[in-house]
């Protein structure tokens, strides 16, 4: 079942053996490369949105873009060219990996720095400029220019995602992985502190083109990582047979696939973010183009609106594999066999019996953490300022999630992956449980940094501890698409389930308003009184109610972390010590 070439006993790792790996060649280069990852992300909607917001564009136009992210979610459907195709030229001078990674940080500087040359000229000053300044209205056929732009970015960076997984898995062995893991990860994290804050910054001073041709620029720190980078060990995926059949039927059958994938990328798109408008760009061809809006109004109904973009994700899966299941003796068909049907059939036959459990604990492991998408709001509820929260979360919760990152990875040097993924899934709940507290604290600035620093360092340590072993799953020869269908199967759940978040909040405090859950409320006759004390005010609720609809919350996202929990462990009982000491992915 496992991917181990050999089960001798691995030998005994000392503390500084675990904090050595972190000063490698391959980690300081996989903390360029995790920088790299991330500085695309950001700044294709959160930090472009505070520009369009100064050139006046309404708020439905920004929330658009919100939608090209989606790409990171969906990257599983072209994984595979990422896996099979060889760039000419730069295949012989960087490997498969390498020369994948250098050509899309080429189409994302072109990208970011297209978008800034193609952004309306504003005239008003940005913040900290020249107050009363005149804005001119937006040249909105830019805006579609720009929107293509930030696509196309998009899909290059969620490339980039494949190649850089790929590489890190195949260049480092198993027992360095949380290393690798927690290296991506800090580079991320600081990417996304320079992209939030310099192009703000910048903007203010020399404008939003200059400000985003510099960051085209600081993309360069990612082609030398890349340059810098160490060759993988990588197997070639055995080659297609002889064409079989007519070249109409072949063209025919790549056609209809195609086909058949976008349109399921849509659906698995529109589920993903609630909002119609993938389906809208498909049921026009179709003649469908009314029935696209008809789906925003089941997603938003309630209660049922997430179990319906449930439904639309899992229709779009359906009409991938349907895409892609090998129904012919032909080239296409044995294309999709290779590409999507053999990595899902080689890891369920190296995994047989355990393959459904592993998959399962995939999905639930971190939707404890995903599902307190709504902390900024609770925070204001309970009653700390504006300026408390910021100094709590931008700084010191970067730190302290710097840390637990790094902690995350000693802790799988030193002690191997099993263990670290139960410590990970233990940790979790325990946010819930310090969240729970400020119900009773109401607005004490220490409880509160107290709950940033258990969040973040247990978002970081089972962050850093699921990665490691997500990558220990692959197989040589389909790395890149194991690895991109294992990441998107442990976001899709947390992405769908945090837009009930508010909901399970807002339900529980209504219901305790209205005098049902006694037993609950009876917990907070003793509350700091300045608990919710605005909300009392502007609500005329009891604080007592909203503090029973939060403790709901947190019962309901720490009962999902046991359950993960639960998971771990049966997949650690079921998983042979071995497993610790593979030096790298098994060769499909």
């Amino acid at each position: 079942m496992s991917n181990v070439s050999s089960t001798a006993a691995a030998p005994k790792r000392t503390t500084w053996d675990a904090l050595a790996v972190f000063l490698e060649r391959r980690s300081l280069v996989m903390l360029m490369l995790g920088f790299a990852a991330g500085l695309p992300n950001l700044l294709l909607y959160d930090t472009i949105s505070a520009w369009m917001r100064q050139a006046k564009l309404p708020l439905d136009v920004i929330t658009l873009f919100s939608l090209v992210t989606i790409t990171y979610a969906i990257k599983f459907l072209w994984a595979p060219i990422v896996d099979r195709v060889r760039i000419p030229v730069l295949y012989q001078l960087f490997g498969k990996r390498r020369s994948w990674m250098l050509l899309v940080q080429i189409g994302i500087v072109f990208g970011i720095w297209a978008i800034a040359i193609n952004m309306p000229t504003v005239s008003a000053a940005v913040a900290g400029g020249v107050e009363g300044a005149v804005q001119p209205d937006p040249d909105i056929s830019l805006i579609g220019v720009v929107a293509v732009l930030a696509v196309m970015t998009a899909v290059f960076g969620a490339t980039q995602d494949i190649a850089i997984d790929a590489w890190r898995i195949e260049v480092a062995a198993v027992e360095r992985q949380g290393v690798m893991a927690a290296a991506y990860q800090w580079g991320y994290r600081l990417a996304v502190v320079v992209s939030g804050a310099a192009p703000l910054f910048l903007a203010s001073r020399i404008g939003w083109t200059a400000a985003y041709a510099a960051m085209a620029i600081v993309m360069g720190i990612g082609i030398l990582g890349v340059l810098l980078a160490p060759r993988e060990r990588s197997v070639e995926p055995k080659p297609f047979p002889p064409a079989t059949t007519p070249l109409w039927m072949e063209a025919t059958e790549w056609i209809v696939r195609i086909a058949l994938l976008a349109f399921g990328a849509c659906f698995i798109g529109a589920g993903l973010s609630g909002k119609p408008e993938p389906l809208s760009f498909m049921f026009p061809w179709i003649g469908l183009a009314d029935a696209a809006p008809s789906f925003a109004e089941f997603w938003t109904s309630k209660p049922w609106g997430a179990m319906w973009q449930v439904f639309a994700v899992a229709v779009g899966l359906a009409i991938v594999a349907f895409a892609t299941y090998p129904m012919f003796k032909s080239r296409p068909s044995a294309y999709f066999a290779g590409t999507l049907k053999e990595p899902l059939e080689d890891f369920f036959k190296r995994y047989s019996g355990t393959g459904a459990l592993i998959l399962a604990m995939i999905c639930v492991y971190r939707i404890a953490d995903f599902v307190l998408n709504l902390m900024t709001a609770f925070y204001v509820d309970v009653g700390f300022s504006l300026d408390e929260i910021a100094g709590a979360r931008k700084l010191f919760g970067v730190l302290m999630s710097m840390a637990g990152i790094g902690f995350g990875g000693w802790l799988v040097a030193r002690f191997g992956l099993m263990r670290s993924l139960v410590v990970g899934a233990i940790v979790q709940p325990l946010s819930n449980i310090a969240f729970g507290g400020l119900v009773f604290t109401g607005p004490w600035l220490p409880g509160l940094y107290i709950c940033i620093a258990i969040d973040n360092v247990s978002a970081g340590i089972a962050g850093t501890a699921l990665i490691a072993y997500m990558s220990s799953l692959t197989s040589l020869g389909f790395t890149a698409t194991q690895y991109a269908l294992f990441s998107s199967l442990y976001a899709l759940p947390g992405k769908i389930l945090a837009a009930v978040s508010g909901r399970i909040v807002e339900g529980a405090t209504a219901a305790a308003a209205a005098g049902e859950s006694e037993w609950l409320r009876g917990w907070f006759i003793n509350m700091s009184p300045t608990a919710f004390a605005h909300l009392v005010q502007e609500r005329g609720i009891p604080a007592e109610s909203f503090a029973a609809g939060y403790m709901t919350f947190f019962i309901y996202s720490g009962v999902i972390g046991v359950g993960a929990l639960i998971f771990a462990l049966a997949v650690m009982r079921r998983s042979p010590p071995a497993a610790e000491n593979s030096e790298a992915p098994a060769p499909a």
